[in-house]
């Protein structure tokens, strides 16, 4: 059965539209049977210069030639999408052939197309230090791409396990991007997980048939960030720094050790976050930037006084955020000044504070998992367990109690026997 369409193609100047050079924006309108749409053809012109009875500007008018050739090129190719949805049997209206002409409904094919709709419709939706990772990832991609297929692009039906093992193992021997950054096997399972989110994301929209990714499975290296001990904690904390810069970091990064914070959440802290609580004394309440769930948690003296400090020396603060944050990557370059300086042989980070947390400051002081984890903002308490470790500390404390009570329980327990052994049978 052959269906007719009713199918027309004119311009029109959209005159309640009109711009700052007096022009009016030139609209395409898709006819079709009783149904239309309009498109922008990005072109525009004066009401004078526009010819209502051809739908094109006055030919003697300035870039008349090139604007009147676009509006034909745009029709022609209107009507182009129109016959190939025809053609191929699809539901044709209005809207479907502006879609077919702008390219929207066509299925994605290959790689380098995947990337670029992953770049404009899902990154977006990413924090930015999540969304600078795949950046990498994409340059790597491609280069394996190049490497293993002797091709800038290929199909998405290419890519199946064997892509996937070969691209791992290319991972493990690859020129890195940059020299100061070698791949590591987590790095590698990252760049992994990402390629694994973009096939997801074709397999989503059905432009792959199978997951690629079904029988492979990402092993992450176990990996235990250190953390302060009391003792190294009050040598950082009191140490004399006489770099401004140096103190104002080290004082950052004390604050988070007795709050938790993660880097950014510090970065982001604002006047409003610290509030009066139920107990009439200072607390923080935000939601992570990460996880975007609660924290609620008292202030210690130790963070409040640095915040009292800050208030009353910073002269011009950014916005109405608490502190004054430089980028990670310089805190993370002066504390491993500090480090050298207050002789601490670890590699300090910001994120090692969050650990300190977990650890040092609550855990080792018999604060309840549950409640370090509810104050570090998980929602698991698997996720807590990972940062708050039994330390040797801790077992040595918890192994003194019960070796006290063994002895207690012992001690009662011969003073039983003794006694029972004095007593006479009297018969």
């Amino acid at each position: 059965m052959i269906t007719s369409h009713t199918f027309n193609v004119h311009f029109w100047i959209k005159k309640s539209a009109i711009r700052k050079d007096q022009t009016f924006p030139v609209y395409a309108r898709i006819s079709l049977d009783s149904t239309r749409v309009d498109l922008s053809t990005k072109h525009s012109a004066l009401e004078q210069d526009w010819c209502e009875k051809s739908k094109r500007v006055f030919k003697r008018r300035t870039n008349a030639k090139l604007i009147n050739d676009e509006l034909d090129e745009i029709a022609s190719n209107l009507k182009v999408a129109y016959r190939e949805l025809k053609a191929e049997g699809l539901p044709i209206t209005a809207k479907a052939i502006k879609l077919r002409y702008t390219g929207k409904d066509r299925p994605v094919l290959k790689l380098n197309d995947l990337i670029q709709y992953h770049r404009a419709n899902d990154l977006k939706k990413l924090a930015p230090g999540t969304a600078k990772n795949y950046t990498a990832t994409e340059k790597y991609i491609l280069r394996f791409v190049n490497k293993e297929y002797r091709a800038n692009d290929i199909y998405l039906n290419q890519i199946d396990y064997s892509f996937i093992v070969k691209f791992e193992d290319y991972l493990r021997g690859c020129k890195t991007l940059r020299k100061s950054q070698p791949l590591n096997n987590n790095g590698i399972m990252k760049h992994m997980e990402r390629l694994k989110k973009f096939t997801t994301l074709a397999l989503k929209h059905r432009w792959i048939k199978f997951n690629p990714f079904e029988l492979y499975q990402l092993k992450y290296d176990d990996f235990d960030c250190p953390f302060l001990e009391e003792r190294e904690l009050q040598i950082l904390r009191t140490k004399a720094i006489s770099n401004n810069s140096m103190r104002l970091v080290r004082d950052l990064f004390v604050f988070a050790c007795y709050t938790g914070l993660s880097y950014v959440d510090v970065k982001n802290l604002k006047k409003k976050d610290v509030i009066t609580g139920i107990d009439g004394q200072k607390w923080i309440m935000l939601r992570r930037q990460k996880s975007k769930t609660p924290v609620k948690l008292p202030l210690l003296d130790e963070a409040k006084s640095i915040l009292n400090y800050y208030d009353q020396t910073l002269e011009v603060l950014n916005g109405n955020n608490l502190l004054q944050v430089y980028s990670d990557q310089k805190v993370n370059q002066y504390l491993k000044r500090i480090a050298k300086l207050c002789k601490i042989e670890k590699n300090l980070t910001f994120h090692v504070a969050r650990h300190t947390f977990a650890t040092t400051v609550t855990l080792l002081n018999d604060v309840p998992i549950e409640t370090v984890s509810k104050m570090l903002g998980h929602t698991k308490l698997s996720t807590t367990q990972k940062y708050a470790r039994v330390v040797e500390q801790k077992i040595s404390n918890d192994m003194y109690e019960l070796q006290a009570k063994l002895r207690k329980n012992k001690k009662v327990f011969n003073s039983k026997s003794e006694h029972l052994s004095n007593l006479r049978i009297v018969r």
